[in-house]
């Protein structure tokens, strides 16, 4: 059975209408979008290591000292008390203070740092950036990395080093 139309309007054959201005949207576009998002990205970051380091990064905690290479102090009557030496590019987050001497401890390290509370305190030294030997019988401030060691208690790889007295 069928069901009659009520309407008073005369039913009329509609032409379908589209938006020809719109775009049509397909899933080709949200891929496209994702490419390109990624690609500005690797970009960016590839960039980022190529081009230089500002040099208005402050780089010594707040200090005004200006890191001098170990290169280029040739004798130990070149050293100045309060002048940082050594790596001036990189923070370092483990600080000693104590007097530098030549040797290692259970054959670890090149140098030995002897701080206050006697040997039970003492620190291997080793350093790629600064030579150890410009500062043996010195008081010094030595900042570095510490490193794992089975031999000795603390294993330090000197960063930067500064002459106390």
């Amino acid at each position: 059975m069928e069901i009659p139309n009520l309407s008073t309007i005369p039913e009329v054959n509609k032409p379908i209408v589209t938006n020809i201005n719109q775009p049509v949207k397909s899933p080709n576009t949200l891929v496209f979008s994702i490419i390109v998002v990624v690609l500005a990205l690797v970009a960016g970051f590839g960039l980022s290591r190529l081009l230089p380091k500002s040099s208005t990064s402050g780089t010594n905690s707040g200090t005004n000292d200006s890191a001098v290479s170990a290169d280029t102090i040739s004798n130990t009557s070149d050293l100045v008390v309060g002048k940082l030496y050594g790596n001036s590019e990189k923070t370092f987050k483990d600080i000693a203070t104590g007097t530098i001497e030549k040797g290692s401890i259970n054959g670890e390290g090149t140098h030995i740092l002897n701080r206050d509370g006697g040997i039970s305190q003492r620190a291997s030294l080793i350093s790629s950036s600064v030579d150890l030997d410009l500062f043996v019988g010195k008081r010094v401030e030595v900042k570095g990395e510490t490193n794992a060691s089975t031999k000795t208690a603390w294993l330090l790889d000197v960063g930067t080093i500064k002459i106390l007295q």
